[in-house]
């Protein structure tokens, strides 16, 4: 590697790093905007927001580093032109191919560390994650008693008191309405008190003082009624939720999207063996029915022919047809439709359920070629980025972040595009995941030889 090669790929450490940054701030921005509610007012720590927050950052990071070699490449290039540095060298024997290749060597560097990322690390983040959020989401918000409000936190009571002291768990003026039992409702009261949680947030403990129970038949409501003064008195309460709970992973099945490509490819053989068998299936069921209603027919001609006499055994010598064997013609075609009917419903699940799995294997094999096409975007990018940067000649910020916002919508357009056209089975997996790299990657050889 010669002064120039680390020349070039010094200019492109800097816009690099600052690129990919700022693409993963913007993600974060828009993570937390759609997530906040989510989590907000459930008493989580900070680690727990911390690692939700490093999970998630494996699927930014696969879509900001590609963008920010877009970003690197237009900088650097559009900075070395406007200070006629491209110029200078051009004219000294090296061709802009010369100049573009030691990151196009590092684009397929990162082509290669992103397909290890996407298949070691990424599934088991996304799983991981999902995981984080379905605990995250029922985990009850912290249970608040608020004055002169009743609270229903609680299944099957309600709580409400007329002050509480912010320092402490004290309470005064208790009511508590509980109609959790189908038999009786009670009603109570108490002056005074306080309200904790155990150790493990399962029970929410209620130590009362000089107050009154009132309980009510619901049966009865009239004759049963009860009322117990007490001076003092401990009520403990489901509480199931409050607080954050791990769940089991292994409790959790994987979707296409937390698995490799190497797992994917074996549920997706599987899959292909499984709609092997189905349609050998199908086509022998289809022969036997086939022959069966032929011999069907044909002993409705037999019968056809042969006088119908009454209290005449049936006839057993054709084995082929089922028992009761039809004795008249009106009969032997009535079996006939029902059997065609019952026939023909059980090919039609059997259609639907090929179409079904056709549709997953296409699922599949999207995730499978996604894995790969969206790394391939590095050296994609880094062929516009360059020769777009060299015409543009301008390597501020500001220029470099319109182009690549509008390279990068174009290439998710024709990704998003791409994936709905494959899962509907309009074109093939392959195509629809790579007719990205292929558009833009023309169009940047187009740039890099009409730029020389």
């Amino acid at each position: 590697m010669n002064i120039i090669d680390r020349y070039i790929l010094k200019k492109h450490i800097g816009p690099f790093f600052f690129g990919l940054g700022t693409v993963i701030f913007i993600f974060l921005f828009q993570f937390f905007i759609k997530s906040l509610d989510q989590f907000l007012g459930k008493g989580l720590s900070i680690w727990l927001i911390t690692q939700l927050i490093t999970l998630n950052l494996a699927w930014m990071l696969t879509l900001a580093v590609p963008m920010a070699m877009l970003v690197a490449s237009l900088m650097a290039f559009g900075s070395m032109s406007s200070d006629n540095e491209i110029t200078i060298m051009k004219a000294s024997g090296i061709s802009l191919q010369r100049l573009m290749l030691p990151i196009i060597a590092v684009s397929f560097i990162m082509f290669y560390l992103m397909i290890k990322f996407n298949n070691d690390i990424l599934p088991e983040a996304n799983h991981k994650a999902r995981i984080l959020l379905y605990d995250i989401s029922k985990t009850k918000p912290t249970f608040l008693l608020e004055s002169g409000k009743f609270s229903d936190d609680l299944q099957g009571v309600q709580i409400m008191v007329k002050k509480t002291f912010p320092n402490s768990n004290n309470i005064e003026g208790v009511y508590i309405y509980d109609y959790s039992d189908p038999k009786y409702k009670n009603l109570l009261t108490a002056k005074a008190g306080d309200i904790g949680f155990t150790s493990d947030f399962k029970k929410i403990v209620m130590n009362l003082t000089d107050g009154e129970i009132h309980q009510l038949s619901q049966k009865d409501p009239e004759n049963d009624y009860r009322k117990i003064k007490f001076e003092k008195h401990r009520l403990m309460f489901n509480a199931e939720g409050f607080g954050f709970q791990n769940s089991n992973e292994n409790t959790f099945t994987r979707g296409d999207r937390e698995l490799s490509a190497s797992a994917m490819s074996n549920v997706v053989d599987s899959l292909k063996k499984f709609r092997g068998s189905l349609d050998e299936t199908f086509i022998n069921n289809l022969s036997k029915d086939i022959q069966l209603l032929a011999t069907l027919e044909y002993k409705d001609t037999i019968l056809k022919r042969t006088p119908v006499i009454q209290k005449t055994e049936p006839d057993l010598s054709v084995k082929s047809v089922p028992p009761p064997i039809v004795l008249s013609r009106y009969d032997s075609l009535n079996n006939l439709k029902r059997l065609i009917a019952a026939k023909g419903n059980e090919y039609k699940n059997i259609i639907i359920l090929s179409g079904q799995i056709d549709r997953q294997i296409d699922s599949y094999e999207v995730e499978i070629y996604k894995k790969y096409s969206i790394p391939f975007a590095c050296v994609v990018f880094i062929l516009v980025g360059a020769p777009l940067g060299y015409r543009v000649r301008r390597g501020g910020f500001g220029i470099a972040a319109g182009f690549s916002l509008l390279f990068f919508l174009l290439y998710w357009a024709c990704l998003i595009g791409g994936e709905k056209l494959a899962d509907r089975a309009l074109i093939s997996p392959f195509m629809g995941m790579w007719i990205a790299n292929i558009i833009i990657g023309c169009f940047g050889l187009y740039l890099m030889f009409k730029s020389s």
